[in-house]
């Protein structure tokens, strides 16, 4: 594995076993998963540099879809630790099961959600089908289709459900944004079927089958409990998710060109963090703007530019600073009314 992606992996599975003995026995180590993913990872961002370093060359694929098979392994296994904790199989109190349920859906929102991410944009099958079902088990698996079809190709734009307006709150944007992209998702899965010779099983099945399997599962290993568990915990992560898209695309418009035309996405359209450790963390979530250039490049190899839009702290604090829309504009309006204005031309 090469160092860059040793670093990735350093990050984001040091605090597997920290949550595996806060799942077990309790104590002290469910604050130390949490501090490891809030407090720590602050520290880190603030004390270094902002900018990253250059990224990695592409050859570094192999390495790092490797990691990222690793990293759905453990989704799965802390998943169904976590609902066995939560629901009382480990004996835990409820203070106890409260760090447990905070760390564990920190952990799912910030590491299983790009991982998936990263995996429903490779080209490989397996890769993709993998992604889909990280996706499946956190109950929001027509992300899958909703994110490729529709985000990517809409993106800041009002045909986009997950591209959030200039004022819009999150607490407007999250319920839009899980529905809108339900039905458009849909919709272009029909469309591709309907231009399809061949009549492919449709994937909104397999994503409410996966959910439903996600269910049965959880109610064999806890019950009604370990159920009301599972689908709390599902929420959380998919509220990350959905705060990760609000931030990245908070108010910033592909402009109609001379003809009339959307114009073409360019790095201009997301806001990016130039923050090392909750970088790697997310596995380069927060180097948007090359994401969306390049969707199937593997994240070491994602880079990032001063001259992007860029956010005055790491994803994860504009997304805490979300949950309050008076502070949220007043720190965002006015960078993104410099943005607007820039129209800088599309590379």
């Amino acid at each position: 594995m090469q160092n860059l992606v040793f670093l990735f992996a350093i990050t984001t599975l040091l605090p597997v076993p920290f949550l595996a003995l806060a799942a077990f026995v309790g104590g002290i180590w469910g604050w130390i998963a949490l501090a490891y993913l809030t407090v720590f990872a602050f520290l880190v961002d603030e004390l270094n540099s902002p900018l990253t370093p250059a990224a990695a060359s592409e050859d570094e694929q192999p390495d790092a879809d490797r990691l990222l098979i690793a990293l759905a392994g453990v989704h799965f296994g802390l998943l169904m630790l976590a609902i066995w904790a939560l629901s009382g199989g480990t004996g835990l109190g409820i203070g106890a099961r409260l760090l447990v349920f905070v760390g564990f859906g920190l952990y799912f929102g910030q590491v299983s959600n790009p991982v998936a991410h990263e995996l429903i944009h490779r080209p490989n099958r397996p890769l993709f089908t993998l992604g889909k079902w990280i996706f499946s088990s956190l109950l929001f698996g027509h992300h899958t289709s909703a994110h490729r079809l529709v985000h990517h190709v809409h993106v800041a734009t009002p045909e986009d459900p997950n591209s959030a307006a200039l004022g819009e709150s999150f607490y407007v944007f999250a319920p839009r944004a899980w529905f809108g992209s339900f039905v458009t998702g849909w919709q272009a899965e029909n469309q591709l079927r309907a231009q399809s010779k061949t009549a492919l099983l449709h994937p909104y099945l397999m994503y409410v089958g996966g959910a439903v399997l996600g269910l049965l599962c959880a109610a064999m290993i806890g019950g009604f409990a370990g159920i009301l568990a599972y689908v709390a915990l599902a929420a959380y992560a998919t509220m990350q998710l959905l705060m990760s898209d609000y931030v990245q695309h908070y108010g910033l418009i592909r402009w109609p060109d001379a003809d009339g035309k959307t114009e073409a996405v360019s790095p201009r359209h997301s806001w990016n963090a130039p923050h090392r450790f909750t970088a790697r963390l997310m596995l380069n979530a927060p180097h948007h703007s090359d994401h969306h250039a390049h969707p199937s490049r593997p994240f070491p190899a994602l880079q990032l530019d001063p001259d992007m839009p860029l956010l005055p702290h790491s994803l994860p604090v504009m997304g805490f600073l979300a949950l309050f829309p008076r502070r949220w504009r007043s720190i965002m309006d006015p960078r993104l009314s410099e943005q607007l204005a820039r129209k800088i031309t599309p590379e």
